[in-house]
């Protein structure tokens, strides 16, 4: 271990520091009302910068005193125990063959008996006080051993997989499955339990190991939540929404394209680039790979998709053996949208729809791809009452965008209640509420914004009245 480089720690927020001190040249000399707040957050947290940056340097420095000593101490320990060993065999080997020991020798034996306790006792003060330290302290930044969670920081920027989620463990994290999915995706409640129940499965150890986690299709009209599953899915078990390799089948309906999957063969343009999956999943192994609207892919896509659903495996046009068993393969298509839309306004049951599609699927599929399938998913259209839910959702991500602005946005049960209306489509899905938003709200409250309507801080209340969406002040009645 290199004690004489700084430790992550300290670098960290040395770089903070620097950031936060350009940031700070460039306000000074702002007049505005916000740039000056701004710039009093950034000397406050400047502030609380240096002074952990020098209890930092402190720890830094007693850390590295003791571990001098330490090793100081363990040498001596080592030069002592070494003599010791030696005069002790030289003096069995003399009593072994008869001949006289001289009491200078059993003087000094003695006397590195005692040296070597002594040394033995002051080791032990020394590393139990540097373990006092670091418990007292918190985190220890100097350590004279690799543990986990060494071990965890380092897998974790290779995979890029945070350490808390390393550190947590799979049992836990896997029984609450369903509920994190929930949090970002509305309804579709078989869907997401039959996702958990792969994952489970295959992370108990009933699966075979060799196949990636979980190989699904996803079945339904556009704008369920079919996407939206995947990016959960990714979040849950990756902790990043991003570790994702999202493909658009559209791309590889010739044949031609089909080798860009796997990387272009030697002499052909693009040689060195690799292959579109393959790369992705090389370069991340452990991801959602969303191969959207499957239907439209060449059918020489699923002969090379057979040996990853099969093997786990896939060997790139270069030779490279990419690992797919740390992956969630996850296929959207709307091969049978429409037949769940006639069958659901007909009242059909589940059977209904789950029959009608499978017929769909294997007049369009190949049954050997189809029975490598661990789950074939089937997606409802959305009701009034989930658009209403999924509102809400993006109200929230659009609150959050707004209080970037120094603003507060405050929308009303009337205001929601209009937008769900406006945006429900039932053969659109959810799809419409966005644009809905950016209309409705998002392109009046831009204006206002732009107009200085809105003083620093103010409260933002949205509200819905005769047929029109108004924006106020939150301490006045009158629309802006």
């Amino acid at each position: 271990m290199e004690l004489e480089s700084v430790p992550a720690e300290i670098d960290q927020v040395q770089r903070r520091l620097v950031h936060l001190e350009l940031a700070a040249r460039q306000l000074a000399d702002e007049q505005e009302e916000h740039a000056r707040q701004r710039l009093s957050e950034i000397e406050e947290e400047m502030a609380g910068l240096r002074g952990q940056l020098a209890k930092l340097r402190a720890q830094w420095e007693r850390e590295k005193s003791g571990l001098g000593d330490v090793h100081q101490v363990r040498k001596q320990l080592a030069d002592v125990e070494l003599q010791f060993n030696q005069l002790q065999t030289a003096i069995k080997e003399k009593q072994s063959s008869g001949s006289l020991v001289r009491e200078e020798d059993y003087q000094r034996l003695y006397e590195l008996d005692i040296r070597r306790r002594q040394l033995g006792e002051q080791l032990e003060k020394l590393e139990a006080s540097g373990t006092a330290d670091g418990a007292e302290g918190g985190r220890r930044l100097l350590r004279q051993e690799v543990g986990p969670e060494e071990i965890a920081e380092v897998v974790s920027a290779w995979t890029g997989i945070p350490v808390s989620r390393m550190m947590e463990t799979e049992r836990a994290k896997l029984l609450v499955l369903e509920e994190r999915l929930h949090q970002r995706v509305v309804g579709q409640d078989e869907a997401v339990e039959a996702v958990a129940n792969a994952v489970r499965r295959s992370r108990s150890g009933l699966q075979d190991p060799n196949r990636p986690i979980g190989s699904f299709i996803f079945l339904g009209p556009t704008g369920v939540g079919k996407t939206e599953l995947c990016k959960a899915l990714a979040e849950a078990m990756f902790d990043d929404e991003n570790a994702m390799v999202r493909l658009d089948m559209s791309e590889f309906m010739e044949r031609h394209t089909v080798s860009r999957l796997i990387g272009a063969p030697p002499g052909y343009v693009g040689y060195e680039e690799g292959g579109r999956l393959t790369e992705a999943v090389r370069r991340r192994p452990y991801a959602v790979v969303l191969l959207d609207e499957i239907e439209k892919a060449h059918l020489d896509v699923f002969n090379i998709l057979l040996q990853v659903l099969d093997d786990g495996r896939l060997t790139d046009n270069q030779g490279h053996t990419v690992d797919f068993t740390n992956t969630i393969i996850v296929m959207t298509s709307n091969i049978g949208s429409q037949l769940i839309q006639e069958i659901t306004r007909e009242g059909g049951s589940e059977d209904d729809i789950r029959e009608a599609v499978t017929a769909a699927l294997r007049a369009r599929f190949l049954p050997e791809f189809l029975n490598r399938i661990d789950e074939t998913i089937l997606f409802h259209p959305l009701t009034a009452k989930q658009i209403r839910k999924i509102v809400e959702l993006q109200i929230n991500r659009l609150r959050r965008q707004v209080a970037q602005s120094n603003l507060h946005l405050e929308v009303t049960a009337a205001a929601l209640d209009a937008i769900a209306e406006q945006g429900y489509d039932p053969i659109y899905g959810a799809r419409p509420l966005k644009r809905i938003i950016q209309q409705r709200i998002q392109n009046p409250l831009a204006v206002e914004i732009l107009k200085r309507e809105f003083a620093e801080g103010a409260n933002v209340r949205v509200d819905y009245r005769d047929g029109e969406f108004t924006f106020e002040r939150a301490d006045q009645s009158e629309p802006v």
